[in-house]
């Protein structure tokens, strides 16, 4: 195989995975990064501070060896949903009842971090910090950057350019002004703002840390994922006209008292009332694109190809899962770039698009469905069923976030679960009208 230079648009956490993916293959990367060098910054803007890891970016992980770094050393483990009523009761909703698998919250930080450094350590990358893309020629592999503080601009080449930088891509907007390159972005009418429950007093958790707790009230929800330092990523979503309606602390108050009643001491009124209003509510966005490649010279991966929001947690794992696939067919073609790039488009485009389906879905679900009855008996009605009969009823959060079934066949699996179910209960009804027939049929 030859060696051939590669330059990698994004320096988030797909971006330092593909490059380590690539060096192993032991060709030449360039990872440029239009920020600064995140290891370096006290303090760093962007979206969530921690994520959801689950089993599909764990095996991107440990096939480079830094699982163990990652979940056994710092993650912290969530084996289901804590579900918080209006009255302060809780329930829970576990994840996996038949195995007890759990998926992970992690510092997105700490995964940056790592992510950069063990990049960095292969001889054969090298890091390009405060590098902006401004113009690129796809086809050919040249890219301008400009780097702020020296106001000046920079050309590079490269045989390959893969863009992992993020739902507003510069690389994908350079693939937009290609002919036959379909596009779409959905924004949701919902917002999010990030709070915080601090640790208590003594220094530990406010809540029982190994659960992803959830507040939902039909048409927007709190969630609230545990940190390493023993305080509570606390996220609301909500419309923004809802937002919009709450101009003052006080009202804050009010309605984190009518909705949300147990989370006031946690937070405490006062620091509630300033942290609520020291960031403006941010927007959500659903993106699908196709194909996710020009030629053999260019391809985009991770949000750049599929962001979708945040509601199943797969954004980062979906991203990751990229790299693998991405290396097993570099494996597969032996680094035949235009081979490589067409099959990956083709194969992973279904997949993507039926996770981004998928998140839009599960926001209704975690906001409302989590208290409904119906929800709840299905969910019993799954874990019997995948006990019963465990090589052939996987329930579709457990294919989705404990397995590497294509995202697309997890929604064909749930669908012929779900006509499965119907014609069982369409039956029984049947039945049970005949007996109802028979037994009047007695009587006369």
């Amino acid at each position: 195989m030859d060696e051939k230079k590669v330059a990698v648009i994004g320096g988030g956490l797909v971006g330092p995975l593909c490059a380590c993916f690539l060096a192993r293959r032991g060709h030449e990367v360039h990872l440029y990064e239009f920020r600064g060098d995140i290891r370096q910054a006290e303090h760093v803007r962007g979206r969530s501070i921690n994520l959801a890891l689950s089993a599909r970016g764990r095996a991107a992980l440990r096939q480079i060896g830094l699982e163990d770094k990652i979940v056994e050393h710092h993650a912290i483990p969530m084996g289901g949903r804590m579900i918080h009523r209006l009255d302060g009761s809780q329930y829970r909703i576990p994840y996996d009842p038949k195995n007890g698998q759990c998926i992970y919250s992690v510092s997105r930080r700490y995964l940056n971090e790592v992510l950069l450094t063990a990049a960095e350590s292969y001889p054969n990358v090298k890091l390009h910090f405060d590098h902006k893309l401004v113009a690129a020629d796809l086809s050919k592999g040249a890219m301008t950057f400009r780097i702020p503080d020296e106001k000046s601009e920079v050309c590079a080449n490269a045989d390959l350019i893969i863009g992992a930088d993020g739902a507003f891509s510069s690389v994908r907007r350079h693939m937009m002004k290609r002919p036959l390159f379909n596009f779409s972005q959905t924004y949701i009418e919902h917002g999010y703002l990030e709070l915080c429950i601090p640790a208590r007093e003594d220094g530990e958790f406010a809540m029982h840390p190994n659960h992803l707790h959830i507040w939902p009230r039909g048409t927007f929800m709190l969630i609230a994922l545990p940190n390493q330092t023993r305080s509570w990523t606390v996220t609301l979503f909500m419309p923004f006209a809802q937002f919009a309606a709450l101009k003052t602390p006080g009202d804050v108050l009010q309605f984190f008292g009518q909705h949300f009643p147990d989370v006031i001491p946690l937070i405490g009124p006062q620091r509630l009332g300033a942290d609520f209003f020291a960031t403006q509510p941010s927007p959500l966005v659903s993106i699908k694109c196709n194909p996710y490649h020009v030629g053999g010279t260019a391809l985009i991966i991770g949000d750049a190809a599929h962001a979708m929001v945040p509601f199943y947690g797969q954004g980062m794992n979906a991203g990751f899962e990229d790299c693998l696939l991405l290396d097993s067919l570099m494996e597969q073609h032996h680094s035949n770039f235009p081979l490589v790039l067409e099959q990956f488009s083709t194969t992973r485009a279904p997949d993507a698009e039926a996770i981004c389906d998928l998140a839009m879905y599960n926001y209704i679900e975690m906001r409302d469905l989590v208290n409904k009855r119906s929800f709840l008996l299905r969910k019993k009605l799954d874990s019997f069923l995948s006990w019963m009969f465990p090589e052939t009823w996987v329930p579709l959060y457990s294919s989705v976030t404990f397995s590497d079934m294509p995202y697309h066949r997890c929604v064909q699996n749930k669908d012929w679960q779900d006509n499965v179910i119907h014609r069982c209960v369409a039956m029984a009804v049947a039945a049970a009208g005949v007996g109802i027939t028979v037994g009047a049929m007695a009587w006369f």
